[in-house]
């Protein structure tokens, strides 16, 4: 059924709640990936666990809880971490290339291209991409955060039709089911909204950096680029080649009909907002409603502080965000031209970039 496919892998997954890679466990992901490679399906591995593949090599060092120390035990358990994975690739004879991403890596436009070139030349190949963030080099200010949101990141980048993440637990449910007997798996999600989102807060596994919440923070950036989402167990039997078979397994969110076109891909996923823009009830309206570009007489508040071309978030008078897009004026400009008819543009800053703040064409409403 499904053509690309990204499957990411939480820790959980690789380490079955222990102290060690679950090698066991990886032969069999190995398998399935193989089987559906052969099939003639594409798939790319976004792969968690460096931090504990570092610890297992040391053979479990007590280190200060520095983002030094961290560091130091992804560079020493990316390498390892690699090395496991192309030796469980070899059983099949599949060949692996590694990718380490940062979110510098996606957020400048020209890098964005140069990494889906790279990805699209490994697919093209019949080669399988094993990704991971470059934890050894990231810093807070470049670090996507998670491997749930940069799979959603690389289902954007390889415009897959599937993301797939694993974790230990079966999908999202009605509520936390440790504690809550009652609780039901949800089997699929058209919609997220706050109330899945709270439902999502209380469900975190503990083992590793994202809980359910980052889950559908990458659900809903991933099915906005076209690509179906699964949420399910990593360790359920068969479950990447029945995932793939479009067999019912964990929580699926459905792709939106209208998947957004490439350089929205790269507003949507790729950038961060550096700055908000609030606008009037009017604005609000031509945007939801008629799909109109953003002008300088509907903005009531310019906050933070951006330049030309960067990316903003635009809100609603009631702060809830309406839209993202590319922004034409920087935002000490747009402090002097914020509620001024557009004809003013050229008299009150001494130049013109045209008459949208934010034209349509650079904009993804949310």
């Amino acid at each position: 059924m499904y053509k690309r496919i990204v499957i990411k892998l939480g820790t959980s997954v690789l380490t079955g709640g222990t102290r060690h890679l679950d090698r066991a466990h990886m032969v069999e992901i190995a398998r399935q990936c193989a089987a559906l490679r052969r099939q003639g399906r594409e798939v790319i591995v976004v792969t968690s666990g460096a931090i504990a593949a570092g610890r297992e090599r040391l053979d479990h060092p007590k280190l200060p809880l520095t983002v030094a120390a961290k560091q130091m035990l992804a560079a020493v358990g990316q390498s390892w971490l690699m090395h496991v994975w192309e030796s469980m690739f070899d059983i099949y004879r599949m060949n692996v290339g590694q990718m380490l991403l940062t979110r510098a890596d996606v957020a400048d436009r020209g890098r964005f291209l140069n990494a889906r070139d790279m990805l699209h030349a490994l697919l093209e190949n019949g080669i399988i991409p094993i990704i991971n963030e470059n934890d050894a080099v990231a810093t807070a200010e470049i670090k996507v955060g998670d491997n749930d949101n940069l799979s959603a990141l690389i289902a954007l980048l390889a415009e897959a039709d599937l993301l797939l993440l694993l974790t230990d637990q079966p999908g999202l449910f009605t509520a936390d089911p440790r504690t809550d007997p009652d609780a039901q798996l949800i089997a699929e999600v058209r919609t997220i909204d706050e109330t899945l989102r709270r439902i999502a807060g209380g469900s975190v596994s503990g083992l590793g950096v994202g809980g359910m919440t980052t889950k559908l923070q990458a659900a809903d950036v991933a099915r906005r680029a076209g690509a179906d989402v699964i949420i399910a167990a990593g360790r359920a039997p068969g479950v990447i080649i029945r995932a793939a078979e479009g067999e019912p397994v964990g929580t699926r969110f459905p792709a939106l009909e209208a998947p957004l076109e490439n350089r929205k891909r790269w507003i949507f996923g790729g950038t961060v907002p550096g700055g908000r823009l609030v606008v009037d009830s009017g604005a609000a309206r031509a945007l939801r409603e008629r799909g109109g570009s953003l002008l300088s007489a509907g903005i009531v508040a310019v906050e933070g502080h951006f330049e030309r071309g960067d990316t903003v978030l635009i809100a609603g008078p009631k702060g809830k965000e309406l839209a993202r897009g590319t922004a034409r004026y920087g935002s000490v400009d747009l402090l002097q031209i914020r509620g001024r008819h557009s004809d003013e543009i050229g008299e009150l800053l001494g130049y013109t970039a045209g008459p949208a703040v934010v034209h349509r064409n650079d904009m993804i409403l949310l």
